[in-house]
């Protein structure tokens, strides 16, 4: 009735599709959107922090967002085009007193002992031990025996490049036994995917950390942000890793603790972490500018996406005597177990779609052994969270789990025959467990719960150019090839005589800081793009686009 008597009132503000004006379908559906309490919209907070807060949630939902594994971990590269300074951790160096750091920035718990799944598989590995005993000794015997060796160049080897060396060839006559011997009995091992010196390498942004002098000193200097110079800052990470052998199936390993959801869900307050809130530098790890990579040893596609197992170098102890006054050997293999296990899990959650900024929904485990040949440590890793950035390292109730022993040494000595002498038994035992432990599907678990279901990868991509495009600068970005271009940098004259003492005042203003511009903020799709040739557009000569199109993420659902 009212619609009509305003129809009356109102005939010339009638649209032409026969529906009231809006001024007056409000006065006509008053009626149905009263509501005896009032509806507010949220009151945001206007200030800095909140801001600041607010526009990196909406850059972490648009990176959870978006179709393919590519896309996201391209994403995180976006605001950065010359890269990221991030501190570099690599398995050539682990300085002292590191374990406290890689514990606190990976969040990781550690307890000196295996999980309670190898003790039910102690005495299947004591069995098949005595079955293939013959044959690990006569590999062990043979590779290990003093004869000669080409190491592919002219000059002598240095002590670490013959471990190595060594040691490569002894995992690898290893390996080809436990599987050749093991697979007919636990079938697992005929489907898995065998890496040698593969890329692992991850990237992830840890908060509650304190901030770098140089971001203090330009906060101090300007007077609304004097308040926030002494704010925790998000330090950069980035790992890089060459195992000697990596194993990969297809299928997830079963989760070390007995409930899947409780070991997601634990309390942090149970377990004892140490905080280690420096500098990384202090401790030797400076920062490098390149652009952030994850790759766990594979590109995104593969099927067999999930490690098994990985053999880590241990070459570093050798020359560890010569910084470090203090014999911490062990508290070194410790946070090279635990660096090199996030960093496989991390990457192996990235390809799921996971983020150093969108948590898991469940538990990835892995296996990782640390060897010379002769000395063996043994670590059973279990990946729940990887959300560490900002406030999240605080409140984030989830953590990590590492189990690891203590270095165990495989055998005495091996004589001029090829004969071994006081072979431990205990060392091959947890070995050949490592291989039995059998990897399983995950039922009732959605493993991309982030990723599109047409298109997984780029290469899933229908659109041929954006296809292209996006292949092409992913694997350019992942190389971290240098640009053509050099990264900006203010030279010493120019802050002797330009910025300090502003002796050349009638010199041309040119370089970036004279025009008050920071190159370090310039984002990746701020360049000019790729100019078509008149003789190869489609349209002929004259016709247009006159570039070429880019194609960096967006949000496609």
């Amino acid at each position: 009735m009212l619609s009509q008597n305003l129809r009356r009132i109102f005939p010339l503000c009638v649209t032409r599709g026969g529906s009231l004006p809006l001024s007056t379908r409000v006065l006509a559906n008053t009626s149905e959107e009263y509501s005896e309490q009032p509806q507010y919209p949220a009151i945001k907070d206007l200030s800095y922090q909140s801001r600041k807060k607010r526009e990196a949630a909406e850059w972490h939902m648009r990176i959870q967002q978006l179709s393919s594994v590519e896309e996201k971990l391209f994403e995180i590269n976006m605001p950065k085009y010359y890269g990221y300074k991030a501190h570099l951790i690599t398995d050539l160096k682990f300085p002292y007193n590191v374990l406290p750091l890689a514990q606190y920035s990976t969040r990781t718990h550690l307890e000196e002992n295996l999980p309670e799944v190898y003790g039910r598989l102690a005495e299947g590995s004591k069995q098949m031990l005595e079955e293939i005993r013959k044959d690990l000794e006569d590999v062990i015997g043979f590779e290990l025996s003093a004869y000669s060796r080409s190491f592919g160049t002219d000059e002598e080897p240095s002590p670490q490049e013959k471990e190595e060396t060594v040691t490569s060839a002894l995992l690898t006559g290893l390996n080809r036994v436990l599987v050749n011997k093991l697979s007919k009995k636990y079938i697992h091992l005929n489907e898995i995917e065998t890496d040698f010196d593969a890329r692992h390498e991850a990237f992830w942004f840890l908060g509650g950390m304190p901030p770098p002098s140089l971001v203090k000193k330009i906060k101090e200097g300007v007077k609304w942000q004097k308040q926030y110079a002494n704010d925790p800052y998000d330090r950069k990470f980035q790992y890089i890793g060459k195992p000697y052998l990596a194993l990969r199936h297809k299928h997830l390993l079963e989760p070390y603790t007995q409930n899947e959801v409780d070991s997601l869900d634990v309390k942090r307050d149970n377990v004892e972490i140490p905080e280690f809130r420096f500098d990384p530098i202090t401790l030797g790890y400076r920062t490098e500018q390149r652009h952030a990579s994850t790759i766990p040893g594979f590109w995104p596609g593969d099927q067999h996406e999930f490690g098994l197992i990985s053999f880590q170098r241990r070459s570093h102890a050798q020359i560890r005597p010569t910084y470090c006054a203090v014999d911490d050997l062990q508290e070194a293999l410790h946070a090279q177990g635990i660096f090199s296990s996030y960093a496989w899990t991390f990457g192996q959650a990235c390809y799921q779609g996971f983020s150093t900024f969108n948590d898991l929904t469940y538990p990835l485990p892995t296996q990782t052994v640390i060897t010379d040949g002769k000395m063996w440590s043994f670590y059973a890793y279990q990946l729940n969270t990887s959300l560490l950035h900002s406030d999240q390292v605080d409140v984030n109730p989830r953590y990590n789990q590492c189990w690891g022993t203590k270095e165990l040494q495989l055998y005495d000595h091996v004589d001029e025959s090829g004969k071994v002498h006081g072979l431990n038994d205990e060392v091959l035992q947890h070995l050949i467990s490592f291989y039995m432990n059998n990897p399983r599907a995950r039922e009732g678990v959605e493993l991309k719960p982030y990723l599109c279901k047409t298109e997984t990868r780029v290469a899933d991509i229908v659109d041929e150019k954006r296809r292209v495009f996006m292949e092409e600068t992913y694997k350019r970005i992942a190389s971290n090839r240098p640009r053509h271009r050099l990264t900006p940098e203010l030279y010493q004259w120019e802050k002797i005589y330009k910025v300090d003492h502003k002796t050349r005042p009638l010199e041309p203003k040119r370089r970036p800081f004279e025009l008050g511009q920071n190159m370090f903020q310039r984002r990746m799709d701020e360049h000019a793009p790729k100019y078509i040739p008149r003789k190869v557009r489609p349209g002929g000569p004259k016709s247009k686009p006159r570039f070429e199109a880019t194609y960096y993420p967006n949000v496609r659902r």
